[in-house]
């Protein structure tokens, strides 16, 4: 069966551990809502997300084109449970939709481990919002640094639309470092679907300054 067409980015997809560490695919659950906090931003399935320094809880992440890292990054978004307001049954979901008010009780499931590789689709553009299409790079980038693209997932599907953007930023300090491409992703220009994991420091478990 051929590979498929890469169309659009999709997030951040754990596959592994750099080193050759055994992947269980474990995860960690982290409170989105308590009885006094709310939050209505939805937050997809491969979505970057990072703690709230006032309340402790999850929150989508600001961290795209910074050279530093933001505080409290500590993972990528992997589903969550909730109750639903109005129908009071118990959901297991691809994404948060956000909400005003009325969830007490969401939590995210997130993989935090900070040696987690991720597969992710390389973009075009800085610009969060228009860093939806595939851009091949060239096997010299290979070590370099990519910077992450916050585009708003899908509510259809509840993926994520993150992608990386690597053209010019390789040498430059960005969130992520480029350990690997996926073959099957080649073009005549390069790989579209590159392997990265979180650099030194931007991860909120690799750094020594808390919130």
């Amino acid at each position: 069966m051929a590979y498929p067409t890469v169309s659009k980015p999709y997030g951040l997809k754990p596959i592994n551990l750099i080193g050759g560490q055994v992947f269980a695919g474990s995860t960690r659950n982290i409170a989105i809502t308590t009885s006094t906090v709310n939050y209505n931003t939805a937050m997809f399935y491969g979505d970057v997300v990072q703690i709230d320094a006032t309340n402790g809880t999850i929150i989508k992440t600001t961290l795209d084109t910074e050279s530093t890292a933001v505080p409290g990054v500590i993972g990528v978004f992997l589903g969550c449970t909730y109750t639903n307001p109005v129908t009071k049954q118990k959901l297991f979901a691809q994404y948060w939709p956000g909400y005003a008010s009325g969830v007490t009780d969401a939590m995210a499931v997130i993989a935090d481990d900070p040696d987690t590789l991720f597969q992710v689709v390389s973009v075009g553009s800085t610009v969060d919002g228009d860093g939806l299409t595939p851009v091949a790079v060239a096997q010299a980038v290979l070590g370099g640094n990519a910077q992450l693209v916050l585009n708003t997932g899908n509510t259809n599907t509840g993926d994520s639309a993150y992608g990386v953007y690597v053209a010019g930023t390789t040498s430059t300090a960005a969130a992520f470092r480029i350990v690997d491409f996926v073959p099957e992703s080649a073009t005549s220009s390069g790989y579209v679907e590159l392997i990265v994991k979180f650099n030194q420091g931007f991860h909120s478990y690799n750094n020594a300054t808390g919130l």
